[in-house]
């Protein structure tokens, strides 16, 4: 290997910004993949930013099952406009 080149054996560098903002809530964003959550505290921004990570690493962008949305607090019913084009009033 030449004197002026590097090699990198490791994961690749990951950036990550968290902020305080003015509502006291925290914003963590990986910057490398795009990714940005929210939480009340530190540590649990830090949490739901690990958690989005890993859905987005083994999920592969599948759809979330009925039961996933209820734990987030939505009802799948609600959110399904069936035999039309048009968005959910959530996506509007």
């Amino acid at each position: 290997m030449s004197a002026g080149s590097s090699t990198n054996h490791g994961p690749p560098s990951t950036k990550i910004t968290l902020t305080r903002n003015d509502d006291g809530w925290w914003t963590a964003r990986n910057e490398t993949r795009g990714l940005t959550t929210q939480g009340e505290t530190r540590d649990e921004d830090l949490a739901n930013l690990d958690d989005v990570i890993d859905a987005v690493e083994n999920d592969a962008g599948r759809p979330p099952t009925d039961e996933e949305l209820r734990a987030a607090g939505i009802d799948p019913e609600d959110n399904r406009q069936a035999g039309t084009d048009e968005l959910p009033d959530l996506l509007k």
